[in-house]
């Protein structure tokens, strides 16, 4: 098969891998006929996740169908059409069981960490893949759930709800700044009407990226290249500040802006994949009563948005901008790198990109 494989910092190559095999009994074979690029994946290629070692084959989100099971799955059958979940789930640990996918003790890959996928075992970028704990690690898609939609739940959309606004605690009537209107950001304000926010203001540096933030619910946008975004923002709030800040950047300085803008007893969600430390300013914070949160997606939601997303309650489709086949991923990967002038937001590479 065909397969993205990662050669160090700054080197990838789309080539010839083994085609994978069955290793477990609750692994499945599933042939990807949809896949996408994650702002992770551009972190990997930077050298920021040293876990992920030289010939690993990228790419943890997936759309596919099931070729092969092994002698364990007793949900799937050969055939069905799945969607590839970021996070393994063995479904019986200690951590499973109480919906924290994300450290899943199962022994794939490494203990404790559930995100496996173009991290610790061979990623969802390639013709085929093996998926261990199948049973839970795979959704069967309904009807009327088109591959691009359905690519969205793999990771962005859970992690802006779960990550963003779950734990942010969005209730009724909040205001919300989301700092970053990339994928994740705008998967956070998609979500964050499920809880009942009020207002929900996207920052950002593109304009682009503002545009599409009021697409996807945003009630209103600012720019934070500009003299005075911060008062602002403050405006929209009767000067007190965000009862949630979401970072959904990854950088010292997005934090920053996150935890000033948050009010006296507000949260803030850091979403954002950080590879330098941050300095958080604790004998400022203690005494405004500000909580943080942050996190590795459980994707323990994905049944619940993909309901919603069947429903049409989540406009999934709007985050794909540009359409790629396999053999061009090394374009795909171009383009989504240099998103502030293509103005990508999520790119498809598919099998049959003409279907999609």
């Amino acid at each position: 098969m065909k397969a993205l494989i990662y050669h160090g910092p700054g080197q990838k190559s789309w080539t010839d891998a083994p085609d994978p095999k069955i290793l477990h009994s609750g692994d499945a074979i599933v042939r990807v006929d949809t896949t996408t690029i994650c702002g992770t994946d551009l972190h990997i290629l930077k050298g920021d996740v040293p876990a992920v070692q030289p010939g690993r084959i990228l790419g943890h989100e997936g759309v596919g169908t099931v070729i092969e099971i092994g002698p364990g799955v007793h949900d799937l059958v050969v055939g069905e059409r799945v969607l590839i979940s970021c996070i393994k789930s063995c479904g019986h640990c200690p951590n499973c069981r109480s919906g924290l996918y994300s450290h899943c003790l199962g022994d794939e890959g490494q203990s404790g960490i559930g995100w496996v996928f173009g991290h610790l075992i061979d990623g969802t970028q390639a013709e085929y893949v093996r998926v261990p704990y199948a049973d839970n690690s795979l959704y069967k898609l309904p009807d009327g759930v088109s591959d691009v939609e359905a690519v969205m739940l793999s990771d962005i959309l859970p992690t802006g709800f779960e990550i963003g606004v779950l734990a942010g605690g969005v209730k009724p009537g909040d205001v919300v700044a989301v700092i970053g209107a990339g994928p994740v950001g705008l998967a956070a304000i998609a979500t964050a009407g499920l809880c009942g926010a009020g207002t929900i203001v996207a920052i950002d540096r593109d304009a682009n990226r503002l545009q599409q933030a009021l697409g996807f619910g945003a009630t209103d946008t600012v720019d934070s290249s500009e003299p005075g975004w911060h008062e602002k923002v403050m405006s929209l709030t009767d000067g007190a500040g965000v009862d949630v800040a979401i970072e959904a950047v990854g950088l010292p300085d997005t934090f920053t802006m996150a935890v000033g803008l948050a009010r006296p007893g507000g949260r803030v969600a850091n979403v954002g994949v950080h590879g330098t430390s941050v300095d958080l300013p604790l004998q400022e914070l203690w005494i405004r009563n500000i909580s943080i949160t942050m996190g590795l997606v459980n994707t323990n939601t994905t049944p619940m948005l993909l309901k919603l997303v069947a429903r049409h309650k989540i406009p999934a489709g709007k985050f794909a901008t540009h359409t790629f086949s396999f053999d061009q991923v090394m374009d795909a990967y171009d383009t989504f790198a240099r998103a502030s002038e293509t103005k990508a937001l999520k790119v498809i590479i598919a099998r049959m990109p003409q279907l999609v």
